[in-house]
């Protein structure tokens, strides 16, 4: 089996000691670097190109979602970029927006056991999301608390270094009246956004994974959606899922 190699962004120390220790200790990761801020941080993904970088949201220089949006910025069909982890301590709803919006893949709380990290890190890797529970429902409460924007982007405050996040599109809110979702697919759909893994999702239902898959496929079509991020991110702001 080949090994997910990690590079390890994190600031604080006795952190990143920890979470090293603790991946080096299993056969199945390779932590090929170590940076403790962003602008070392770029520079590690570019030497060592792993397959994830686990990134600290509150890094010293440029922080993890500057990171990830500068990172992604140079992604190209032949110059592929790491997948990028995000691992926070802030559960206010900017900074958590802000992290789906510059392109990170999966959402970790710092406060997660080791074993739920490294599920994290091999749905990740089989180009899937996982995404922190506790994430889901900052997100999907922001989504309720929120009135009804004036125009199709929601700023937040620049001070925050975050980005400009789309609200939810008129485009797939009427593919969604034309073709809604069956009750199984939003079965499917609230897995994919606990950030469960397909072979996960069939267990669960008691489904092959390829009827998993099937409804996967549905679910991002009748979503608009390219990828299993954007499907979650999408059920999450417009209620589908909680």
């Amino acid at each position: 089996m080949n090994k997910i190699r990690v590079a390890l962004i994190e600031d604080h120390d006795l952190t990143r000691v920890g979470i090293r220790t603790a991946l080096q200790q299993r056969e199945e990761i390779a932590v090929v670097g170590e940076a403790a801020n962003g602008t070392e941080g770029l520079k590690l993904l570019q030497t060592t190109q792993p397959d994830i970088a686990i990134v600290d949201i509150g890094l010293p220089d440029i922080d993890g979602i500057e990171l990830t949006k500068q990172l992604k910025e140079t992604e190209t069909e032949n110059n592929p970029v790491p997948k990028v982890l995000i691992l926070t301590l802030q559960d206010n709803e900017e900074a958590v927006m802000a992290a789906f919006a510059a392109g990170a893949d999966s959402y970790c709380m710092k406060d997660i056991s080791f074993d739920r990290l490294l599920e994290a890190l091999q749905v990740t890797q089989e180009g899937n999301s996982w995404i922190d529970p506790a994430i889901a429902k900052i997100v999907l409460s922001q989504t309720r608390q929120t009135p009804e924007p004036t125009s199709n982007t929601t700023q937040v405050p620049a001070s925050s270094k975050t980005v400009a996040i789309q609200a939810t599109e008129p485009e797939y809110t009427n593919m969604l009246e034309a073709y809604p979702l069956t009750e199984r697919e939003l079965e499917v759909l609230q897995l994919i956004v606990e950030g469960f893994s397909n072979a996960q999702i069939a267990e669960k239902l008691y489904i092959t994974v390829g009827t998993v898959k099937t409804h996967v496929r549905n679910i991002l079509n009748k979503l608009c959606a390219d990828d299993r991020t954007q499907a979650a991110v999408r059920a999450l702001r417009s209620g589908l899922v909680g």
